[in-house]
């Protein structure tokens, strides 16, 4: 099945989402990778909420043009490197949609279940198809501290995809079937 959804996507929503679907996302997004999860998960108080956004598993290539931002690149980077507290996230954030490249592992399975959400892949090398569907960049927070690659950059994005439901929020995941 194909699905068009407009974020913050409900519970309802994601859980009709089953594995092999292809979701397209149009609102807003954010980039985290490793230090910018670490950053998230020690404050407790961050300026944006994870919870009405899709986190993307990115290090964008960035430009800044007429004091406005602009997304060169932006592909997928590998989402295995976020499992070892990627459950605690979700915990935490309550986000529901995670897009990346690779999969996850058994901790962030069980957390989509658990706190319903979606694990979903992204074609690795596809950075400026990803870049085409960015909008805007209403914000990017941690620049400084953290560099372009690791810092948290919004993006307001209209039918970001595809992307392909790779584990959902029934346990069901395309990796494990393709370990069989």
């Amino acid at each position: 099945m194909e699905y068009h959804l407009n974020l913050p996507a409900s519970k309802e929503e994601i859980k009709k989402l089953k594995i092999r679907d292809v979701i397209y996302v149009t609102g807003n997004i954010f980039t985290a990778r490793d230090e910018a999860h670490h950053m998230m998960l020690e404050n407790d108080k961050i300026p944006f909420d994870p919870s009405k956004m899709a986190l993307f598993h990115c290090g964008p290539l960035m430009k800044k043009e007429n004091n406005k931002w602009q997304v060169v690149s932006a592909g997928p980077t590998t989402s295995s490197r976020m499992e070892i507290f990627e459950d605690k996230f979700l915990e935490k954030f309550g986000t529901n949609i995670i897009i990346g490249k690779g999969g996850m592992g058994e901790r962030t399975e069980k957390a989509l279940q658990i706190f319903t959400g979606v694990y979903t892949a992204y074609t690795g090398g596809a950075g400026a198809l990803a870049a085409d569907k960015v909008e805007e960049v209403p914000g990017v927070y941690w620049l400084e501290e953290l560099g372009m690659p690791e810092a948290v950059w919004i993006f307001k994005v209209k039918e970001f995809g595809p992307l392909v439901v790779a584990i959902d929020s029934h346990g069901g995941s395309i990796y494990k079937e393709l370990k069989k």
